[in-house]
């Protein structure tokens, strides 16, 4: 079952996730003040939210000098037909896989690479490169964020 889209839920179960996504650590006490409800309604709430996979799960946004200190690449990847789930399970694995979109026009994939130095973003392309069903890969480095709205990565 599909779960519900963010326009499919009620004032109260967006507002509390806009505030999850502003901070996820954020107290129920706090969430709780900010809404004007009871905790015990924003843990019932937050556990519905959880089980019907609106919130799919909570993460780590690093700070901007460790991303700085990063390199970002973008790999379009074409996959040989029937080999998509085991290349998807195989980049699965890979942490600095930062994000993986099946996509239309000229790629099957494109991966939102993060490696610590060049030398590692190398082998990342040969890792990748070299996976069974990878039949084409184009990568393009990030040189600059112009515009950033908050994707980590």
């Amino acid at each position: 079952m599909r779960p519900p889209r963010l326009d499919q839920l009620d004032e109260l179960d967006r507002n509390l996730v806009a505030l999850l996504q502003a901070n996820a650590r954020e107290n129920v006490a706090n969430l709780a003040r900010q809404l004007g409800v009871a905790r015990t309604t924003v843990i019932a709430r937050i556990a519905r939210l959880e089980k019907t996979n609106v919130i799919a799960g909570y993460s780590v946004r690093l700070g901007q000098d460790v991303l700085d200190a990063s390199m970002h690449a973008y790999v379009g990847m074409i996959i040989a037909p029937k080999y998509g789930a085991d290349v998807l399970k195989k980049l699965n694995r890979m942490p600095e896989v930062q994000l993986l979109c099946a996509v239309s026009g000229e790629f099957d994939y494109v991966a939102w690479l993060r490696a610590d130095s060049p030398e590692r973003l190398n082998d990342l392309l040969d890792q990748i490169g070299g996976l069974a069903g990878v039949e084409r890969t184009t990568t393009s480095i990030i040189l600059a964020r112009k515009i950033d709205r908050g994707m980590s990565g």
